[in-house]
C-alpha cells in the first residue's frame, strides 16, 4: 500500500511541469491550499487513461479494424494521445475554475471582514500600542481568513521583515482593489509618520459607505433580476413545451391529410419537407433551456453584483427550476392536447 501511494505521488510530480510548480503553488495558496496535491494529479492521469481506454476499445478500435496493421497502430496512437490530452485538459479546466472560484470567495470574505479588523487595529493604536503590535493583537478567530493572512504578516515581521514590505506582499497576493488600496494608504501614512489610527477610521468609514451604496444598487437591480428569472425559469420552458405539442399536432394533421387524400402529391405542400422529429425537437429544447439557464444566471450576477463569478451559485438553481417546469409543462400540455391528437 505504501508503495502505491508513493508511486502515485511521484507520478503526479511527473504529470505537473516543473516550470509551472511555483505558479501553481502560489495559485493554490491563494485558495487556502497549502501543498500541491501531487497524488490528486497522479490519480487524474490514471482516470483519464481509464476513460480513454474505454472510449478506444468501444468506439475507436472497432472502426480501425478495417485498415492495415500499420494504419491501425498509427491511428490508435494518435487517437489515444488526442483523447487523453483532451480529457486531461477538460478536467484541469474544471479544477482551475473551482480553485479560481474559491480564491474569489476567500477574497470577498476578507473584504467583508476588513472594516471590523481595521476598527480593532485602530482601537489598539489609540490604546498606545505600536502598529506592529496592533496588527498582532487584532488577530481574532472571528476574522478567520483575514486573521490567517495577518498572522502570516506578523510572522514575517517577527522574523525581521519590514512591516511595510510584508503588508505590500499581502496586497499583491489577492486581486482586491479594496485591500490593496487600504494597505497602500497605511504604508504611506507609516512612512510619513502621520496618525495611522485616524487614517484607518476614515478608511473604515469609506468602506462602509461603499458597501451601503453597493447594496442600494443591488436593490434597484432586483426587478431586472426577477424579470430575467421569470423568462428563463417559467416562460422559456412553457414556450418550448408548447412548441413541442404544436409540432405533434401539425405532424398528426399532416398524417391524417395524407391518409385522407391517398397520396402526398395532391397536397399543396410536400410531406418530405417536414424533417423535424418530435424527439429531436425535445432534445433541442432541453439543450436550449440548459444553455439559456447557464448564461442567464451569469447575466443576473452581472446585474446584481457587477461580476460573473458571483453568478455561479445561481446556475444549479436556474437549471433545476427551468428543467423541472419544462417536464411539468410537457405533462400538463400533453393532457390538455390529448383530445386533439389522434
Amino acid at each position: 500500500m505504501a508503495f502505491k501511494i508513493i508511486f502515485l505521488e511521484e507520478f503526479g510530480k511527473a504529470f505537473v511541469p516543473k516550470r509551472a510548480i511555483p505558479h501553481l503553488r502560489l495559485f493554490l495558496l491563494k485558495a487556502g491550499i497549502l501543498n500541491v496535491p501531487y497524488k490528486f494529479f497522479g490519480g487524474l492521469f490514471y482516470l483519464t487513461a481509464l476513460i480513454t481506454a474505454v472510449i478506444y476499445l468501444f468506439y475507436i478500435y472497432p472502426f480501425l479494424l478495417q485498415y492495415t496493421q500499420l494504419v491501425l497502430l498509427a491511428a490508435s496512437t494518435i487517437a489515444w494521445f488526442i483523447i487523453q490530452i483532451s480529457l486531461a485538459t477538460f478536467f484541469i479546466l474544471i479544477i482551475y475554475f473551482y480553485v479560481d472560484l474559491r480564491i474569489y470567495l476567500r477574497t470577498r470574505k476578507m473584504e467583508e471582514m476588513l472594516p471590523d479588523f481595521l476598527q480593532v487595529v485602530s482601537s489598539n493604536l489609540k490604546g498606545g500600542l505600536t502598529f506592529e503590535r496592533s496588527l498582532l493583537n487584532a488577530i481574532k478567530p472571528r476574522f478567520s481568513i483575514l486573521a490567517n493572512e495577518m498572522a502570516e504578516v506578523s510572522k514575517k515581521v517577527m522574523t525581521g521583515h519590514d512591516v511595510s514590505k510584508a503588508l505590500s506582499e499581502l496586497g499583491q497576493k489577492y486581486d482586491s482593489p479594496m485591500l490593496k488600496r487600504t494597505i497602500d494608504l497605511m504604508i504611506s501614512e507609516l512612512k510619513s509618520g502621520g496618525q495611522v489610527a485616524n487614517l484607518i477610521d476614515r478608511i473604515v468609514k469609506n468602506i462602509k459607505e461603499l458597501k451601503v451604496l453597493k447594496e442600494e444598487i443591488s436593490a434597484s437591480a432586483v426587478a431586472y433580476s426577477i424579470f430575467i428569472a421569470a423568462i428563463v425559469i417559467v416562460i422559456s420552458p412553457l414556450l418550448f413545451s408548447l412548441s413541442f405539442h404544436l409540432l405533434i399536432i401539425v405532424l398528426s394533421f399532416i398524417s391524417q391529410l395524407t391518409i385522407a387524400t391517398g397520396k402526398a402529391g395532391s397536397l399543396p405542400f410536400s410531406i418530405s419537407e417536414v424533417i423535424i422529429k418530435p424527439d429531436d425537437f425535445k432534445f433541442f429544447s432541453i439543450m436550449a433551456i440548459t444553455t439559456i439557464s447557464f448564461f442567464s444566471s451569469l447575466m443576473v450576477s452581472i446585474v446584481e453584483k457587477g461580476n460573473i463569478k458571483s453568478g455561479l451559485k445561481y446556475i444549479p438553481i436556474f437549471l433545476l427550476c427551468s428543467l423541472t417546469l419544462y417536464f411539468i409543462f410537457m405533462k400538463v400540455l400533453g393532457l390538455v392536447f390529448s383530445g386533439i391528437i389522434v
